[in-house]
């Protein structure tokens, strides 16, 4: 036993030892691969926009360097960008910008975003220029602002309005055995709707119908502006698919040209006058943003304007680029509020909520903050529930016509295995000094006198949400609760029944601060700046594949996604102001 104890431990001791040696050289290769040459821009340079790996608003920062240095990501974000292409207008090395097959996971929101500012760009007489092998309608959103689009001859061309699918469970909690007790108020509350029923109520059917249609009457009005084409004609388009070719979206002159890609690198030769034999000068959107964050501008004010970015879900702890904590969120509002050259805030929300805690905790500060200083909120492609719940006690509110809001309404819900354990012959007994001093039993049935104090604390949590909304947003409790009950709404809607002050994204929010804080010349300054051990990111090291990645190859992203929607409900824990459901927009 002693001999096979020792080459246990002689074993462990080489993992050990090799494990360290390997994350050494990472560290070493990280470290001293990061210092590459400074990225030059040459004369007569195309930007290719390429946002594939851009997905968040904020690309995170943190508080200890070698955090920076280890963590993964392109460390640019989409508001980099978007600067990034502000820049790039007075820049006379940039003559254009390129979208060549650009595929990204950003939201209708952030597309908007990053569309008004290619038109922005466009107005400084500068091109933009447009190809795809095939065109989803998310894609084309973004593509139709360009001066001259490009299809593949045999490319696809997806035009035909938008849809949301949603998945039920009734009938397989019943074969299963597995129950999800739900707690809520609100009747449009729907995110707990699937495992209550095999069809979509009414309630949920209408707002999910006003919101789709809403986004898309958004998106028309942007093409039918760029395309010279009007909305009626573009409905028609779509409910005939009468795109869905590349000839025929040439006919309906949604596209201008239908040909292959060099055809459209010679186009831009010839913009450029370059040689047809000849490369033109390229310089992708994520090193140009890169050499524009680290070139350092004089400023001559010590004004600033503090950009706190709270994007993902809402959980408790120290949050991260991908979710809302409210350790660092608080952090970042209190060094902002102590900050005596920071003169107001803009609080950047892209989240659809989560915990209902977290949520008062972070409103709080704000609250604390905004007797100081200015605070402005801008919404993303949503600010639902949880999100809104942070949102709503800011100075004013910007949001896109698009922006998913709203949703004000909590729920509880409790995973029950009593039908399965029954079936299975697994029996449970419990045994108390007291007659409430038993916890909830996933595995016995749901006690009617703890679904009414649960009920209560569910009521409770929404009375708070609606009375925060209400002082927020200078209204009574009674027209609060009238656009409450979990219902969300896009941000053209937003406006008219009082949620939202004004229609635009970050740069209008950041201006309105400015305004109220009443200064003119500023420098802006991002947080929050996240603290992070060693331990929270060796999972994303190369040779620490995530559970994620393995599901995703071994059975497909659908089933993933599925997996990962089950999973999140059974897994939340406490009353959750979350928004009411997921859509995923084709």
């Amino acid at each position: 036993m002693k001999f096979l104890g020792n080459v246990l431990a002689t074993i462990v001791g080489l993992f050990v030892f090799i494990m360290m040696f390997v994350f050494g050289i990472i560290i070493i290769a990280t470290v001293f691969g990061g210092k590459s040459e400074e990225i030059a821009v040459k004369d007569n340079s195309v930007i290719e926009l390429n946002l594939e790996h851009i997905k968040n608003d904020y690309a995170g920062k943190y508080k200890d360097p070698w955090m920076s240095i280890l963590s993964d990501g392109e460390k640019v974000g989409l508001i980099d960008v978007i600067n990034a292409i502000e820049k790039a207008k007075t820049d006379s090395d940039i003559k254009g910008i390129s979208i060549l097959n650009d595929e990204s996971e950003l939201g209708m929101a952030q597309r908007k975003t990053l569309r008004d500012a290619l038109e922005s760009f466009k107005k400084s007489g500068k091109f933009v220029m447009a190809y795809a092998n095939s065109y989803s309608q998310k894609e084309y959103y973004l593509n139709s602002v360009a001066n001259t689009i490009y299809l593949n001859p045999v490319g696809d061309f997806d035009f035909k309005g938008l849809s949301a699918e949603i998945m039920f469970f009734k009938d397989l909690q019943e074969k299963t055995g597995v129950k999800m007790e739900v707690i809520r108020h609100g009747k449009y509350k729907s995110a707990v709707e699937p495992f209550l029923e095999n069809k979509m109520s009414d309630a949920n059917r209408e707002q999910t119908s006003a919101l789709l249609n809403s986004i898309w009457s958004s998106v028309t009005a942007d093409i039918s502006k760029s395309r010279n084409i009007s909305v009626t004609r573009l409905n028609e388009i779509a409910n005939g698919l009468l795109a869905r070719t590349p000839e025929m979206a040439k006919a309906e002159k949604l596209v201008d040209v239908v040909a292959y890609e060099d055809v459209y690198h010679d186009a831009i030769r010839q913009i450029l006058k370059v040689d047809k034999d000849k490369d033109y000068n390229k310089v992708s959107i994520l090193d140009y943003t890169r050499k524009m964050t680290t070139t350092s501008e004089s400023s001559d004010t010590k004004d600033k304007i503090a950009i706190i970015y709270a994007q993902g879900e809402i959980k408790s702890g120290e949050g991260d680029v991908n979710t809302i904590g409210e350790i660092s969120m608080n952090r970042s509002l209190i060094e902002a509020r102590k900050d005596k050259n920071v003169k107001a805030i803009v609080l950047r929300i892209n989240s659809p909520g989560g915990n209902a805690l977290t949520s008062d905790l972070i409103w709080r500060e704000i609250e604390l903050t905004k007797k100081v200083k200015p605070v402005v909120v801008s919404m993303g492609n949503y600010a639902a529930s949880g999100g809104y719940y942070i949102a709503c006690n800011a100075n004013k509110i910007f949001a896109e016509n698009n922006t998913i809001t709203g949703s004000i309404g909590v729920f509880g819900i409790l995973p029950n295995f009593s039908p399965l354990a029954t079936k299975i012959g697994l029996h449970t007994e419990q045994v108390k000094t007291n007659e409430n001093a038993a916890e909830y039993s996933p595995f016995l049935p749901l006690d009617e006198k703890f679904k009414a104090i649960t009920l209560e604390g569910v009521e409770h949590i929404y009375k708070t949400f609606v009375t925060h909304v209400a002082e927020g947003r200078k209204m009574t409790f009674a027209q609060v609760d009238s656009i409450a009950q979990g219902r969300v709404w896009s941000g053209s809607e937003a406006i008219k029944i009082g949620l939202v002050d004004k229609i635009g994204g970050i740069n209008e929010a950041i201006n309105e601060a400015a305004t109220l804080a009443k200064i003119k010349n500023y420098s802006t300054q991002n947080f929050p700046e996240y603290e992070k051990n060693i331990n929270d990111i060796l999972e994303h090291l190369p040779f620490a594949k995530s559970k994620e990645s393995f599901i995703k190859e071994e059975f497909g992203t659908e089933t993933f996604k599925i997996m990962e929607q089950i999973k999140r409900v059974q897994s939340k824990k406490g009353v959750q102001a979350m928004m009411p459901f997921e859509i995923s927009i084709q």
